[in-house]
């Protein structure tokens, strides 16, 4: 008679003992690095800063007209459904075709760690701090070309502290100054831009536009954007050159650009004068949520200039402004509620308006 295996007795099967960990059990140590990934909350935007006037002055006298509506403007706001008229400037590569190079690069096999650094410092100089560690990841070679760009990281968040006077310690431009131009000289857009922000507001321009340049070239959108307004705002203006760069940032997703650059459609500065491609950047701009370019927004569909009129629409982005601060929008969707019956409503709206200093929405709070 054949023995038995061990742990086998008569007439049983062989006990199995099997230890598995619940199948949520994650090893968290490999992502504790997302712990501090959540950014500073934002703040309220000041209203003084609503006061300006945004809707731009017709060249002419006459009335609005109504104009056919802008195509496709429904597609969440895709660039794609704007008409370009900028097909003779330069545009940068997208991010689809740096990507697909990418790929092909790893497909021919060759070697990232061969990429010259001052090309990858150029690439990554615009980088935020996650993006940039992320690239610091990639191989040895790399870690080391990015190790300026990530020192010019510690240096900007040094240069907001002593600006805004966070973090324990106390504001001081001069201190936040050096901080960002050691910054700037490791290769950081991002320091380029807060600099030349800190001339400009100290009254000297020139070193102001010098930075915004250099990060201009690097292809920030922030830094084209300041450039281009700063040429709408040179003596004599320059125009051509303001559009170009307010178009480069504009592709590139920044808001406060594509408003500019639907301004200078509207008043025909720098660029033949087009209400309806204005209205569309208007409206790129209001959906990443610049509260100006809501503003202009419902007064395109109030008025019938750049859109159909569409008495829905305008009191829907009219009412978005109102409530991100607006003055005036709130005054005239106080006064739109108050026409309507909306008694309650519109004495908040109103009085809201009046604390920005909208002196005619007053009489309507008494």
């Amino acid at each position: 008679q054949k023995e038995k295996k061990s742990g086998e007795t008569e007439g049983r099967k062989p006990t199995r003992f099997v230890c598995s960990l619940p199948s949520s059990f994650t090893f968290f140590t490999q992502h504790k690095h997302f712990a501090n990934a959540s950014s500073s909350p934002r703040l309220p935007p000041k209203a003084n800063k609503m006061r300006q006037r945004t809707w731009p002055s017709r060249p002419d006298a006459s009335r609005f007209k109504s104009l056919p509506p802008t195509p496709n403007l429904n597609s969440k706001y895709d660039t794609a459904s704007i008409p370009s008229r900028f097909s003779n400037f330069h545009h940068p590569p997208s991010s689809s075709s740096s990507s697909s190079s990418a790929t092909s690069s790893q497909i021919d096999g060759r070697d990232f760690a061969a990429l010259p650094f001052d090309v990858l410092a150029r690439i990554a100089a615009s980088f935020k701090q996650p993006n940039l560690q992320a690239a610091s990841l990639v191989c040895k070679s790399w870690s080391e070309a990015l190790r300026p760009l990530r020192e010019a990281m510690v240096l900007l968040r040094w240069g907001k502290r002593f600006k805004h006077g966070r973090g324990g310690v106390r504001a001081n431009l001069d201190k936040a100054l050096d901080s960002f131009l050691k910054g700037a000289a490791r290769g950081s857009t991002l320091a380029m831009v807060d600099a030349g922000l800190l001339y400009w507001e100290a009254g000297d321009k020139a070193k102001a536009v010098a930075l915004y340049t250099k990060a201009a070239e690097l292809g920030d959108p922030a830094g084209q954007c300041n450039l281009g307004i700063s040429f709408l705002q040179a003596e004599p203006p320059r125009l051509e050159e303001a559009v170009e760069w307010l178009y480069r940032a504009s592709l590139g997703g920044h808001v406060r650009a594509q408003y500019q650059l639907a301004l200078c459609l509207h008043q025909g500065r720098g660029v033949d004068r087009d209400v309806q491609e204005a209205a569309a950047w208007y409206l790129k701009a209001a959906g990443g949520g610049y509260v100006r370019a809501m503003y202009n927004v419902a007064l395109c569909y109030s008025t019938g200039e750049g859109f159909a009129k569409n008495h829905r629409q305008a009191r829907k982005w009219m009412k978005r402004a109102a409530d991100r601060g607006h003055s005036k929008a709130q005054l005239e969707h106080g006064l739109g509620l108050f026409s309507e019956g909306e008694m309650l409503k519109a004495v908040v709206y109103l009085e809201l308006a009046t604390r920005a200093g909208e002196t005619a929405a007053a009489r309507f709070c008494l």
